[in-house]
C-alpha cells in the first residue's frame, strides 16, 4: 500500500489514534481538576476546624443549654433544629433528640442531610432537638459527667413541652449509643423509645472470618497503647486516630476507590465528595480519662452488658433497668458494628423472652441487609425507609407488650390492604421473635470467649507495668506545645493541608483548573480507552481487597492462636476447661418487686370495665398472629380520637395495655373467664366494643385460621351468637 493511499486518514488506526487523543484531553483535565478539588478540601477542612462549634447539620438550630456552663462542665450542648419552611411541627407529639456519636469526628451526621435522622422525624411532626460537641473537651471531663449532662439536657427538653404525649424519643448513633444506653439505665424516668442505630453494645461478639476490628485490643497488647496516646497528646486522646482506624479497615476505599470516583465523574461529583469530607476531616479530641474508659470499659473489658460498668458513687449499670423500648439498628454490611456486636448484649442479659418480659422491657430490632455503618446515619434510602418508619411509628413502638421483635418493612402498593391506615412508602410491622432469632446470626463460642477474657486480663496487666514504669517518664516530657505538634503532623491532618491554597504550588492548580473548566471537553462513553481506565480501576481494588483479607485473616489466626493458648489463660487467671458466660441472673430485689407486682395483678384481674376487657380480649386474639402492624394501631387510634370522652393519653394507654398483657400472661384462662364480669349489661355497647375489636383486627390482614377461632371465642364470652351481631361503630360510643 503507498503512503498516499487515501483510505489511511479515515482508516481503524486514525480512529484509534483519535479515540486516544480524546482521552488523553480528558484524563488531564480530569486530573487537574482533582487536584483542584483537593485544594478545595483543604482550604475547606481549614476553615471548618477554625470555628469554634464546627459542625455539619444542614439545619439551623438554636442554643438552649451550654454544657460548658453546668456546674460540672462539658464541651456537649443542646439546640433546638428550626424547622426548614414548609415543614409543620405538631407540639403535641413527642420530641426526637438525636445524640451524635464522638468517635473522632465532630458533629452533625444525624442532620448531615434533609433526608436525615432529623429530617424524617420533622416529617413526622416531631419537634427535634440535637445535642453536639465542641472540638475540645473540658478540664476534668469525664463519661460519666457528660451522662449527667445530658440527662439536665433531656430534662430542659421535657419542661419545654409539657403538653407531648410521651416522653422524647431519643436516638443514639454509634458510640452515642452505648452513652444513652448507660443514662437510660441510670436515669429511666426521663425516657420515652431509644434508638440505638449501629452502637457496639457487646464488643467481644461477631464471627469467624469477618469483624477482624474486635481482634485489634488484644494484637496491641491491650489498653496501654491508648494511655501512651493520650500522654503523648498531654493529657488528650487525638480523634485523628480512631477516623484512622476506621479508615484501615477498608484500604481500597480510602487509598483508591473514594479519590477514583471523583475523578472519574470530576463534572458531577465534586460538591457530594466535598460536603462528606467537611465531617470527615473535622477531628475531635478527648480527655485521657474518657478514651481510657471507652477503651477499658467497652471494647477490651466488653463490661456493659455483664453490669460491671460502675458510676463514681458505686452505682451499677444495668442495662435491665431501662423501661422505655429499645430499638436497635444494626447492618450485615456494616464491618465497624456488625449485627452481634448490636444485638448480643440480649443474649448475655437474658435467658429468654420470658426474662425479658419479666422485667417489663420491649426491644425492637432490624437488620438492613447491605448498607455500611455510615449508610445508617446518612443513607438517604435508610432514612426514608427505616428511620422513617421509626419516626413514624414511634408511638406503636412505644405500646408493644414486653417482649422481643423484629420490625419489618413491606413496600406499600395498589393492593396493600387498608392502605390508607400506613403512612410514608411502606408498611412496618413488629413480628415477634425469640433469643434463638438472635442466635442464628452467629456468635462467639465458650473458647471464643475464654479467649476475649484472656486478651483483657492481658490488656489490666500490661496497662498496669505502663502506669508504673513508663507512664511518670512520658508524662514529665511531654508538654502542651509538643503535644499540639504532634496533633498537627497527624498523617490524615497533613492530607488536607498538604493540598490547600497555603502550598504555593497549589495555586498554579488553581489557575489550570479554572482553563480546564473553560475548554472541558468530556470523553465519549463508548471509548474504549475509558472502559480500560475502569477496568485498572477494578483491578487495584480487587488487589487491596485481597491484600486486606489476607491481613485480617492473619489478624484472625494470631488472635486465636495467642489467646488461645492454655498456658497464657492459666498463667492470667483463666481456667482453660471453663464455660465463660457475660449473663446474670435476676436481681433479688428486682425478684421482690416482680412478685409483689404478679400478686397485684392477679387480685385485679376480675376488675376494670369495658375498657379493661375491649383490650384483653384484642390482645388475646391479635397475639394469635405473633406480629403488630402499624395498620392495627392507626385503625384503633383513629376510633379513640373519635371518641373524646373515652381517650384516655399514650402513657395511661400504654399501661392499661401492659397490665391487661401481663394478666394473659399470668393465667390466661382466669383472665378470659373473667371479661363477661367486667362488660356493661347493655347489649348494643358489648356489640360497639367488639366492632372495634374487629375493625382493628382486619385493618391488617384477614380474619382467619387461629384469630378466627379465638375471635369467634371472644364472640361467646361478650355473650354474641355471631360476628352478624355486630353494629356499626358509633364514634360517641364509648367502648375502648
Amino acid at each position: 500500500m503507498s503512503l498516499d493511499n487515501p483510505q489511511l486518514p479515515g482508516g481503524p488506526m486514525s480512529g484509534v489514534v483519535a479515540k486516544a487523543v480524546e482521552y488523553m484531553v480528558d484524563a488531564g483535565q480530569r486530573s487537574v481538576l482533582l487536584l483542584d478539588i483537593l485544594r478545595q478540601r483543604g482550604d475547606q477542612y481549614r476553615e471548618h476546624v477554625a470555628q469554634t462549634a464546627p459542625h455539619v447539620l444542614s439545619y439551623a438550630a438554636e442554643l438552649i443549654l451550654d454544657g460548658r456552663t453546668l456546674e460540672q462542665p462539658v464541651n456537649y450542648a443542646l439546640v433546638r433544629i428550626i424547622p426548614p419552611k414548609g415543614v409543620e411541627i405538631d407540639r403535641d407529639r413527642r420530641p426526637f433528640i438525636v445524640v451524635d456519636p464522638r468517635a473522632g469526628h465532630g458533629p452533625g451526621i444525624g442532620g448531615f442531610k434533609a433526608d436525615s435522622e432529623i429530617g424524617v422525624a420533622m416529617k413526622a411532626g416531631h419537634p427535634c432537638y440535637f445535642i453536639g460537641f465542641l472540638p475540645e473537651p473540658m478540664p476534668g471531663q469525664t463519661i460519666e459527667r457528660i451522662a449527667r449532662a445530658e440527662a439536665i439536657f433531656i430534662e430542659k427538653v421535657i419542661e419545654r413541652h409539657p403538653e407531648a404525649d410521651g416522653k422524647p424519643c431519643v436516638i443514639g448513633n454509634c458510640q452515642a449509643g452505648w452513652a444513652i444506653m448507660i443514662l437510660a439505665s441510670l436515669r429511666p424516668e426521663l425516657f420515652g423509645p431509644v434508638i440505638v442505630a449501629g452502637a457496639p453494645l457487646a464488643y467481644w461478639a461477631g464471627v469467624h472470618g469477618k469483624y477482624p476490628m474486635r481482634y485489634s485490643g488484644g494484637l496491641l497488647g491491650g489498653s496501654w497503647l491508648t494511655a501512651l496516646s493520650s500522654d503523648l497528646g498531654a493529657g488528650k486522646f487525638d480523634g485523628a486516630w480512631l477516623v484512622q482506624n476506621f479508615e484501615n479497615q477498608n484500604p481500597s476505599n480510602t487509598l483508591w476507590t473514594k479519590q477514583y470516583n471523583v475523578y472519574s465523574k470530576v463534572d458531577t461529583e465534586a460538591d457530594r465528595y466535598l460536603e462528606f469530607e467537611r465531617w470527615w476531616g473535622g477531628h475531635v479530641n478527648l480527655n485521657a480519662e474518657e478514651i481510657q474508659f471507652i477503651v477499658d470499659e467497652l471494647f477490651i473489658g466488653n463490661n456493659l452488658a455483664a453490669g460491671r460498668v460502675k458510676m463514681s458513687d458505686g452505682t451499677p449499670v444495668d442495662l435491665r433497668n431501662i423501661r422505655s423500648p429499645i430499638v436497635v439498628f444494626c447492618s450485615k454490611g456494616d464491618n465497624i458494628t456488625p449485627p452481634q456486636q448490636a444485638l448480643n448484649w440480649i443474649l448475655d442479659l437474658y435467658a429468654d423472652v420470658d426474662e425479658i418480659r419479666a422485667h417489663g422491657q420491649t426491644i425492637v430490632y432490624t437488620v438492613h441487609e447491605t448498607v455500611g455503618h455510615l449508610g445508617i446515619f446518612v443513607s438517604g434510602g435508610v432514612a426514608k425507609k427505616e428511620h422513617a418508619e421509626f419516626s413514624s411509628n414511634i408511638d406503636l413502638i412505644d405500646v408493644l407488650p414486653p417482649g422481643l421483635y423484629e420490625a419489618t418493612f413491606e413496600a406499600r402498593g395498589s393492593v396493600t390492604l387498608n392502605d390508607e391506615l400506613a403512612v410514608g412508602q411502606w408498611v412496618m410491622r413488629c413480628e415477634a421473635r425469640t433469643l434463638e432469632d438472635i442466635r442464628a446470626m452467629g456468635g462467639n463460642s465458650p473458647e471464643d470467649e475464654r479467649r476475649f477474657e484472656t486478651a483483657k486480663r492481658v490488656s489490666e496487666m500490661n496497662l498496669a507495668a505502663y502506669q508504673k514504669f513508663v507512664q511518670p517518664w512520658i508524662k514529665s516530657m511531654v508538654t502542651p506545645q509538643m503535644a499540639e505538634m504532634m496533633r498537627n503532623w497527624h498523617p490524615l491532618r497533613l492530607q488536607y493541608e498538604a493540598f490547600s491554597s497555603e502550598n504555593p504550588w497549589m495555586k498554579m492548580v488553581e489557575n489550570a483548573a479554572d482553563k480546564a473548566r473553560e475548554a472541558r471537553k468530556p470523553v465519549a462513553k463508548d471509548n474504549p480507552f475509558l472502559a480500560f481506565q475502569e477496568r485498572v480501576s477494578k483491578q487495584i481494588v480487587s488487589s487491596l481487597d485481597q491484600w486486606r483479607d489476607s491481613q485480617e485473616a492473619l489478624s484472625e489466626a494470631m488472635f486465636l492462636a495467642i489467646y488461645g493458648s492454655p498456658t497464657l489463660q492459666a498463667a492470667v487467671g483463666v481456667d482453660p476447661q471453663s464455660t465463660p458466660s457475660q449473663r446474670r441472673d435476676m436481681e433479688p430485689k428486682h425478684r421482690e418487686l416482680l412478685q409483689a407486682r404478679i400478686a397485684e395483678l392477679t387480685s385485679r384481674i376480675r376488675s376494670g370495665g369495658m375498657r379493661e376487657a375491649g383490650i384483653r380480649a384484642l390482645l388475646y386474639v391479635g397475639s394469635a398472629r405473633g406480629m403488630v402492624d402499624e395498620r392495627s394501631l392507626e385503625a384503633l387510634r383513629r376510633l379513640r380520637q373519635a371518641d373524646e370522652a373515652a381517650r384516655v393519653t399514650l402513657a395511661e394507654f400504654k399501661m392499661l395495655v401492659r397490665e391487661q398483657f401481663f394478666m394473659l400472661l399470668l393465667n390466661r384462662e382466669t383472665a378470659l373467664a373473667a371479661i363477661p364480669k367486667l362488660l356493661p349489661d347493655n347489649m348494643d355497647e358489648r356489640r360497639r366494643a367488639f366492632a372495634v375489636i374487629q375493625d382493628v383486627l382486619s385493618a391488617s390482614a384477614e380474619i382467619s385460621g387461629e384469630v378466627a377461632r379465638r375471635l369467634n371465642q371472644v364472640a361467646e364470652l361478650f355473650g354474641l351468637d355471631g360476628h352478624n351481631n355486630t353494629v356499626p361503630f358509633d364514634p360517641k360510643a364509648r367502648a375502648l
